[in-house]
């Protein structure tokens, strides 16, 4: 599954045991990873996430110790996701440790390789992928649960990535999505934004079917902007839930 190379993707250098934590936190809290599905051992985590032994074995303490995940013993054991964490750990909420300058920011990051993939997808695109961007964008617009939605957008942009045929781009893109997947699932548990981002994806694949560049970039541009100019809102209402 898409979902899972992302939130399983390869850890950065600094503080990596926290860094895991957060990651896998984000996606239980959001439902990315779904309530008892059991993660993979400890020896496959250190290797797609490059880390070691001693670091997931760390990370996977503090998330049982907070409640996220539960160890069963035995043959067919391992570490599971827990039942109601959303409820349970309101604490831990992805918007709980961000600001509205790192959404900015982030969504800047975003929309520049999003922007830049669709002006080498106008020149570069091929029909066979149109085909299987349409397909995507189809599957989103008939998902009906935020995990189908978060999934199937992750899916869009990956394809649009790839659709630049350029392999650093669409890397940069998925290591990305470790970030913008549990955030995009917040919005996703309402149908606010979903109308809007379906008709974008639609109306962006027929810019690249068409090779025409400064339409497709422009309507890039509005899609990363959307997701950024809700999630901002959402962190600003959560802001004073809080408070």
């Amino acid at each position: 599954m898409i979902t899972h190379a992302v939130i399983f993707a390869p850890i950065g250098q600094a503080s990596r045991s926290d860094q895991i934590v957060q990651r896998l936190s984000n996606a239980i809290i959001t439902g990315l990873l779904e309530p008892h599905e059991q993660l993979p051992n400890e020896t496959d985590l250190a290797k797609m996430m490059g880390v070691s032994h001693i670091t997931i074995r760390e990370a996977l303490n503090t998330l049982r110790a907070n409640e996220l995940i539960y160890t069963v013993r035995g043959r067919n054991g391992g570490s599971f996701v827990c039942e109601n964490v959303r409820d349970k750990n309101s604490s831990l909420h992805p918007f709980k440790t961000i600001s509205t300058d790192y959404l900015s920011d982030l969504g800047e990051m975003h929309s520049a390789i999003i922007s830049h993939s669709a002006r080498l997808a106008s020149r570069r695109v091929t029909a066979a992928d149109i085909d299987r961007l349409r397909g995507f964008v189809d599957v989103l617009k008939h998902a009906d649960t935020p995990e189908q939605r978060t999934q199937s957008d992750m899916r869009c942009l990956l394809a649009l990535a790839a659709s630049s045929h350029s392999a650093r781009l669409a890397n940069q893109e998925l290591q990305l999505q470790a970030e913008w997947a549990s955030l995009v699932a917040v919005l996703y548990r309402s149908d606010e934004i979903f109308p809007q981002v379906v008709a974008l994806y639609e109306t962006l694949t027929e810019a690249l079917a068409n090779h025409d560049e400064l339409a497709a970039m422009a309507i890039a541009t509005r899609l990363i902007d959307t997701f950024i100019y809700h999630l901002i809102d959402q962190k600003m209402k959560y802001n004073l839930s809080e408070g």
